[in-house]
Protein backbone atom coordinates (compact mmCIF):
# COMPACT_ATOMS: atom_id res chain seq x y z
CA UNK A 1 0.00 0.00 0.00
CA UNK A 2 1.55 3.25 -1.15
CA UNK A 3 0.93 6.40 0.92
CA UNK A 4 0.99 9.59 -1.10
CA UNK A 5 3.14 12.53 -0.04
CA UNK A 6 0.08 14.77 -0.20
CA UNK A 7 -1.68 12.60 2.42
CA UNK A 8 1.39 12.69 4.70
CA UNK A 9 1.69 16.44 4.26
CA UNK A 10 -2.01 17.05 5.03
CA UNK A 11 -1.81 14.77 8.08
CA UNK A 12 1.27 16.62 9.36
CA UNK A 13 -0.50 19.94 8.83
CA UNK A 14 -3.56 18.80 10.77
CA UNK A 15 -1.39 17.54 13.63
CA UNK A 16 0.56 20.82 13.73
CA UNK A 17 -2.66 22.85 13.81
CA UNK A 18 -4.08 20.61 16.55
CA UNK A 19 -0.90 21.10 18.58
CA UNK A 20 -1.02 24.88 18.19
CA UNK A 21 -4.72 24.92 19.06
CA UNK A 22 -4.10 22.79 22.17
CA UNK A 23 -1.70 25.46 23.44
CA UNK A 24 -4.53 27.98 23.33
CA UNK A 25 -7.14 25.76 24.98
CA UNK A 26 -5.18 25.08 28.18
CA UNK A 27 -5.32 28.01 30.62
CA UNK A 28 -2.09 29.12 32.22
CA UNK A 29 -1.69 28.36 35.93
CA UNK A 30 -2.74 31.13 38.25
CA UNK A 31 -0.19 32.57 40.63
CA UNK A 32 -1.54 35.29 42.80
CA UNK A 33 0.26 37.96 44.66
CA UNK A 34 -1.30 39.36 47.78
CA UNK A 35 -0.24 41.31 50.80
CA UNK A 36 1.56 38.70 52.93
CA UNK A 37 2.15 38.34 55.75
CA UNK A 38 -0.97 39.78 57.33
CA UNK A 39 -0.09 42.11 60.16
CA UNK A 40 -2.72 42.18 62.89
CA UNK A 41 -3.44 45.53 64.54
CA UNK A 42 -1.31 46.08 67.67
CA UNK A 43 -4.36 45.93 69.93
CA UNK A 44 -5.40 42.54 68.57
CA UNK A 45 -4.95 39.65 70.94
CA UNK A 46 -3.73 36.43 69.35
CA UNK A 47 -4.42 33.24 71.26
CA UNK A 48 -4.71 29.52 70.72
CA UNK A 49 -6.40 26.96 72.83
CA UNK A 50 -4.47 23.86 73.82
CA UNK A 51 -6.29 21.80 71.19
CA UNK A 52 -5.70 24.38 68.40
CA UNK A 53 -9.45 24.75 67.95
CA UNK A 54 -11.12 28.15 68.24
CA UNK A 55 -14.76 29.19 67.96
CA UNK A 56 -15.18 32.68 66.57
CA UNK A 57 -17.36 34.75 64.22
CA UNK A 58 -16.78 36.37 60.83
CA UNK A 59 -16.23 40.12 61.24
CA UNK A 60 -15.60 41.07 57.60
CA UNK A 61 -15.14 39.63 54.12
CA UNK A 62 -13.27 41.75 51.59
CA UNK A 63 -12.36 41.18 47.96
CA UNK A 64 -8.66 41.32 47.10
CA UNK A 65 -7.93 42.09 43.47
CA UNK A 66 -4.52 41.51 41.97
CA UNK A 67 -3.22 42.02 38.46
CA UNK A 68 -0.27 40.56 36.68
CA UNK A 69 1.41 42.52 33.93
CA UNK A 70 1.63 40.76 30.62
CA UNK A 71 4.99 39.68 29.25
CA UNK A 72 4.12 40.63 25.68
CA UNK A 73 5.08 38.66 22.63
CA UNK A 74 8.45 37.09 21.93
CA UNK A 75 7.89 36.39 18.25
CA UNK A 76 7.77 32.64 18.80
CA UNK A 77 4.02 32.53 18.13
CA UNK A 78 4.45 34.43 14.88
CA UNK A 79 7.23 32.12 13.72
CA UNK A 80 5.31 28.94 14.63
CA UNK A 81 2.12 30.30 13.06
CA UNK A 82 3.99 31.31 9.91
CA UNK A 83 5.53 27.86 9.51
CA UNK A 84 2.21 26.10 10.03
CA UNK A 85 0.39 28.58 7.79
CA UNK A 86 2.99 28.08 5.06
CA UNK A 87 2.60 24.31 5.22
CA UNK A 88 -1.19 24.59 5.03
CA UNK A 89 -1.06 27.15 2.22
CA UNK A 90 1.30 24.96 0.22
CA UNK A 91 -1.43 22.30 0.00
CA UNK A 92 -3.57 24.41 -2.33
CA UNK A 93 -3.23 25.34 -5.99
CA UNK A 94 -0.56 24.70 -8.64
CA UNK A 95 2.32 26.76 -9.92
CA UNK A 96 1.95 30.48 -9.10
CA UNK A 97 -1.33 29.77 -7.30
CA UNK A 98 0.47 27.45 -4.90
CA UNK A 99 3.16 30.08 -4.27
CA UNK A 100 0.48 32.71 -3.57
CA UNK A 101 -1.42 30.36 -1.25
CA UNK A 102 1.81 29.55 0.60
CA UNK A 103 2.62 33.26 1.01
CA UNK A 104 -0.89 33.98 2.28
CA UNK A 105 -0.61 31.04 4.66
CA UNK A 106 2.67 32.32 6.04
CA UNK A 107 1.33 35.86 6.60
CA UNK A 108 -2.02 34.69 7.99
CA UNK A 109 -0.40 32.06 10.23
CA UNK A 110 2.13 34.58 11.57
CA UNK A 111 -0.64 37.06 12.42
CA UNK A 112 -2.75 34.36 14.07
CA UNK A 113 0.23 32.92 15.97
CA UNK A 114 1.22 36.37 17.24
CA UNK A 115 -2.37 37.09 18.34
CA UNK A 116 -2.60 33.78 20.20
CA UNK A 117 0.72 34.41 21.96
CA UNK A 118 -0.38 37.93 22.94
CA UNK A 119 -3.59 36.56 24.47
CA UNK A 120 -1.67 33.92 26.43
CA UNK A 121 0.92 36.41 27.72
CA UNK A 122 -1.43 39.36 28.27
CA UNK A 123 -2.25 40.99 31.61
CA UNK A 124 -4.58 39.07 33.91
CA UNK A 125 -6.72 40.07 36.87
CA UNK A 126 -7.47 37.71 39.77
CA UNK A 127 -9.76 37.89 42.77
CA UNK A 128 -9.38 36.30 46.18
CA UNK A 129 -11.03 37.02 49.51
CA UNK A 130 -9.79 38.00 52.95
CA UNK A 131 -12.04 36.66 55.70
CA UNK A 132 -11.49 38.56 58.96
CA UNK A 133 -12.51 36.68 62.08
CA UNK A 134 -13.01 38.14 65.54
CA UNK A 135 -12.10 35.70 68.26
CA UNK A 136 -14.26 35.20 71.31
CA UNK A 137 -11.50 36.82 73.37
CA UNK A 138 -11.50 39.99 71.24
CA UNK A 139 -8.56 39.32 68.90
CA UNK A 140 -8.63 39.30 65.11
CA UNK A 141 -7.35 36.81 62.58
CA UNK A 142 -7.42 36.98 58.79
CA UNK A 143 -7.60 34.18 56.23
CA UNK A 144 -6.92 34.70 52.51
CA UNK A 145 -9.04 32.22 50.53
CA UNK A 146 -9.95 31.65 46.87
CA UNK A 147 -13.67 31.66 47.69
CA UNK A 148 -15.54 32.40 50.92
CA UNK A 149 -18.01 29.64 50.08
CA UNK A 150 -21.13 29.97 52.22
CA UNK A 151 -19.49 32.22 54.85
CA UNK A 152 -21.29 35.47 55.64
CA UNK A 153 -20.52 38.30 58.05
CA UNK A 154 -21.71 37.33 61.53
CA UNK A 155 -21.48 33.54 60.98
CA UNK A 156 -20.01 31.41 63.75
CA UNK A 157 -16.89 29.62 62.57
CA UNK A 158 -14.54 26.98 63.84
CA UNK A 159 -10.80 27.35 63.32
CA UNK A 160 -9.00 24.05 63.56
CA UNK A 161 -5.24 24.11 62.92
CA UNK A 162 -5.53 27.17 60.67
CA UNK A 163 -8.52 25.84 58.68
CA UNK A 164 -11.73 27.87 58.85
CA UNK A 165 -15.16 26.23 58.58
CA UNK A 166 -18.73 27.33 59.19
CA UNK A 167 -20.52 25.89 62.22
Amino acid sequence: MKISMRFVSVTATVLALATLTACVAVPAPVYQTSRYPYQAPPQAIQYREASNVEYDHVANIEVLRSETAGTGTSGGGAVAGGVIGGVVGNQFGRGNGRAAATALGIVGGALLGNTIEAQQNGPSAYESYRVSVQTDRGGYRAFDVQSPGDLRIGDRVRIDNGQISRM
